[in-house]
């Protein structure tokens, strides 16, 4: 359970499953979290999870923001989270199209795949911060959601993870940009890569810092 918590003279939530009961109070039953990661890098796909918590099995231990948790933590309730979810997708969107549509844009296409990517199908679905109007289902937006609900923060490890485990792979044919260390994010070792040898394939060419500013 979630709820509220008085800290340092304010209140705010801790993460729980409020937003799924209510919606489940509602009629609803497959209730899904929805997060991305990847938004602000320069290289490399944006890639948005969706997941759908079995609530007959305990979350796993941990379970929260995947900003908030350690590599390791992230791949230990990564697994779990994969076995035992009853469904989860994923969404990706890569660097061209991103160019194309703009990375907000591109952010809704991904998390729009990877609700359509869910078996079995969510009826109801939690997203973080986003309205995806191209979502023909019943949603909410929820502000920092990651760290408030459990389906959302569930969602957000596995986007992470996966994204993470997908720029390390990409690491062995761009060597010499660092992409097992930095994921793609905007590190100084990055951007000096990138002013040595230029963007590669995966570079957002629309992100500053991609390509030479102009005189």
């Amino acid at each position: 359970m979630s709820g509220f918590k008085l800290q340092a003279d304010r209140l705010t939530w801790t993460i729980g499953f409020d937003f799924e009961e209510q919606a489940r109070s509602e009629g609803f039953l497959l209730v899904a979290g929805v997060d991305e990661v990847g938004r602000g890098c320069l290289a490399g796909p944006v890639v948005a999870a969706a997941c759908i918590l079995d609530h007959t099995k305990a979350v796993p231990t941990g379970l929260d923001d995947s900003k908030k948790l350690t590599a390791r933590q992230r791949d230990e309730i990564g697994a779990e989270l994969r076995e035992n979810a009853l469904a989860f997708g994923i969404g990706t969107v890569e660097a061209e199209e991103i160019d194309r549509i703009n990375i907000l844009e591109a952010t809704k296409v991904a998390m729009s795949l990877a609700i359509q990517a869910l078996t079995p199908n969510a009826d109801y679905v939690l997203v973080d911060a986003l309205r995806l109007k191209q979502v023909r289902l019943p949603q909410k937006s929820i502000i920092k959601g990651d760290s408030i609900s459990y389906s959302i923060a569930a969602a957000s490890v596995i986007a992470k993870t996966y994204r993470d485990d997908l720029m390390t792979n990409y690491a062995a044919e761009f060597p010499q940009y660092g992409f097992a260390e930095h994921k793609g994010y905007a590190a100084a070792t990055h951007r000096a890569a990138i002013r040595e040898y230029g963007p590669c394939l995966l570079h957002r060419r629309s992100f500053r810092g991609v390509l030479p500013a102009e005189d």
